[in-house]
């Protein structure tokens, strides 16, 4: 008998424990409902310019793939007919353009063949480099990166 009461007396107490953690709905680390819809965040401008007039950005680390110092909103689209970005940085254009060229790794492609224009695998820009907006940071980091800090060379 005194079995079967201390069994009940758990099994009521698991219950009532389990109860209250099914009301504790489950949150999410922004402090909302995990089964909400996310909200959309807010469309923030770009911080750059027009491009040439912008310095460029300081790189947080030695292997971070440079990110575009100017505007882009007013560009095409990428794609198998045109890529606005090799108007002023290709190989054959980034001297008149006065801009940046292209990394030499955009001219080898997997199986370690140079190319005199950038291979496909290296041909969707914004893939790897992206434009700077004004935003917060999503979450506190203390992140100081590895990047030697040297002088931007500017052709």
């Amino acid at each position: 008998m005194y079995k079967t009461l201390k069994l009940i007396a758990a099994l009521a107490a698991t219950c009532l424990s389990a109860l209250a953690f099914a009301d504790d709905g489950a949150r999410s680390m922004r402090g909302v409902d995990v089964a909400a819809p996310d909200q959309a965040p807010e469309i923030k401008p770009y911080v750059g310019k027009r491009p040439g007039t912008e310095a460029p950005v300081a790189r947080t680390f030695s292997t971070q793939p440079p990110v575009i110092p100017h505007a882009v909103e007013n560009f095409d689209e990428i794609n198998l007919e045109g890529n606005q970005c090799m108007d002023c940085h290709s190989a054959a254009n980034y001297k008149k353009k006065k801009a940046p060229q292209i990394g030499v790794s955009h001219f080898v492609d997997r199986e370690g063949k140079k190319h005199a224009e950038a291979t496909g695998g290296r041909y969707n820009c914004v893939q790897c480099h992206v434009p700077q907006i004004d935003a917060p940071p999503l979450v506190d980091n203390t992140f100081k990166g590895d990047a030697v800090k040297k002088p931007v060379k500017r052709n």
